[in-house]
């Protein structure tokens, strides 16, 4: 069975006669059927009934249901009813604004309002770049998505895609001290998406665009970075390359490596694939063969799009054409931004010995973890559940941090790969093994360390 993972989690309310000894009836059915118990408190105890409310993880939503089935199949136990934890969480969003200033008496709002205001709007009008000085804008990002690729779930649209929105704005906040706010746009149009984010800009002091499908997330990145004087980040992008980067200079150095010499296989060459790509070449990689939903890229691939372009320009120099499953055969490195099951146990069997698997893909990676550990030396991951977690939130706080603390107006390659080293460099020599190449993402050096080399790169 699958890891278990607490954006599964229940807390189940049973009731069962003192007879039964609910607590380790409970206990038993719901340990073998594979959850994991976080905590149990009995809440009512009487005569004549227990009432038990035990909390555990699981797989997926049907496995609590399996969950909820096993004990209702005892005599004797009652469910009284199943909380969806990750559901009442969020409850009335995750998000608020809160005033940093006292507004209790007629002197405060006369300072904050009117009349008070009006000489700071007037200020900016005299100086407008007092604007990051006398308002939000020196410390706030706009978090803009379209809807037309969140998470794995694909185009679910603006709405369905505030929840994924509103949880990176608490990230923000949380490791960065960063206010960010979520900016759903009712459009896939590009030119209507860089047209509208142009004209809220100057609200913000740097732009993080999310969850955007390639190709278009390509133009609309390049558009606004030609039409805005602050800083555009397209996470997607740009944050998964850096942390990947990150991880894999370190697992190179566990496996004594070198990236001009290892043979990189890539799922997926959408936006995370190709930044990925570029960042690897950046540093160094020669060899990269790289597929997508039409197999793989070579010098034979037709593309009007100046990314893929890159992509067919820059990988696969020897014009590979076979399958994925063949071209795994003595590779020592694969990354995969794509979709579930894309490789087989044979697969990562054939690597190179000393092999490097980041199977990346979102919640379900591109093959088990656990069958990639018996061969491959190093395993990563995008979940939490797992060693190795390639986790965007390593780098896209550190970064804004620095580049709204620098004032930055643009960003650059160079500025990426020095995130990607600080990251990296928050791994100490003694803390390096094959289960930690990246820092946890609640190490708080990391936010410090990448925000100074954003600052030195500006």
């Amino acid at each position: 069975m699958a890891s278990t993972s607490p954006g599964y989690g229940i807390t189940i309310r049973v009731e069962g006669a003192p007879e039964l000894q609910p607590v380790a009836l409970i206990t038993t059915t719901i340990t073998n059927a594979g959850a994991t118990i976080t905590a149990l408190d009995v809440v009512e105890s009487l005569l004549e009934r227990v009432v038990i409310d035990v909390t555990c993880d699981t797989v997926d939503a049907d496995h609590a249901q399996q969950i909820h089935n096993a004990l209702s199949a005892h005599n004797g136990l009652t469910v009284r009813k199943v909380s969806d934890r990750t559901f009442l969480l969020h409850l009335g969003g995750k998000i608020e604004v809160t005033s940093k200033v006292p507004l209790k008496t007629r002197d405060d709002l006369s300072r904050a309002y009117t009349p008070g205001v009006a000489r700071i709007s007037q200020a900016i009008v005299d100086d407008p770049s007092d604007v990051r000085r006398l308002t939000m804008k020196r410390n706030t990002v706009a978090v803009v998505t379209d809807g037309s690729a969140v998470l794995g779930l694909g185009n679910i649209g603006p709405a369905a895609a505030l929840p994924v929105m509103e949880g990176k704005a608490a990230l923000f906040k949380r490791f960065a001290n960063v206010d960010a706010w979520p900016v759903c746009l009712d459009t896939q149009d590009v030119d209507e998406i860089v047209r509208t984010v142009q004209l809220i800009a100057p609200v913000y002091g740097g732009i993080n665009l999310e969850d955007i499908s390639a190709p278009r997330c390509f133009e609309v990145e390049r558009r606004l970075r030609e039409l805005l004087d602050i800083p555009v980040f397209h996470d997607d992008q740009h944050g998964t390359a850096i942390v990947v980067l990150a991880a894999l200079r370190n697992a190179l150095k566990l496996v004594k490596k070198d990236i001009s010499q290892v043979k990189i296989i890539m799922s997926g060459a959408g936006a995370a694939g190709t930044a990925i790509a570029r960042l690897l070449v950046l540093s160094g990689a020669q060899n990269i063969i790289a597929f997508d939903l039409d197999g793989v890229i070579s010098k034979n691939s037709q593309s009007e799009d100046p990314m893929r372009s890159w992509f067919i320009e820059n990988s696969n120099p020897q014009n590979f054409a076979g399958s994925i499953h063949e071209a795994m055969v003595g590779a020592d490195i694969f990354i995969g931004v794509s979709a579930p099951k894309v490789l087989n146990e044979e697969d990562v069997a054939a690597m190179a010995p000393g092999s490097i698997v980041f199977a990346l893909a979102n919640p379900d990676p591109e093959i088990d973890p656990v069958i990639a550990r018996k061969y491959a030396a190093v395993v990563a991951t995008g979940r939490s559940d797992h060693p190795n977690q390639i986790n965007n939130v390593l780098a896209f706080p550190g970064i804004f941090r620095g580049l709204l603390d620098a004032n930055a107006h643009k960003i650059t390659d160079k500025l990426l790969v020095a995130a990607a080293e600080a990251i990296a460099d928050c791994v100490s020599p003694s803390q390096l093994n094959t289960s930690f190449i990246v820092p946890s993402v609640f190490d708080p050096n990391v936010v410090t360390k990448v925000a100074a080399a954003v600052k030195q790169s500006v």
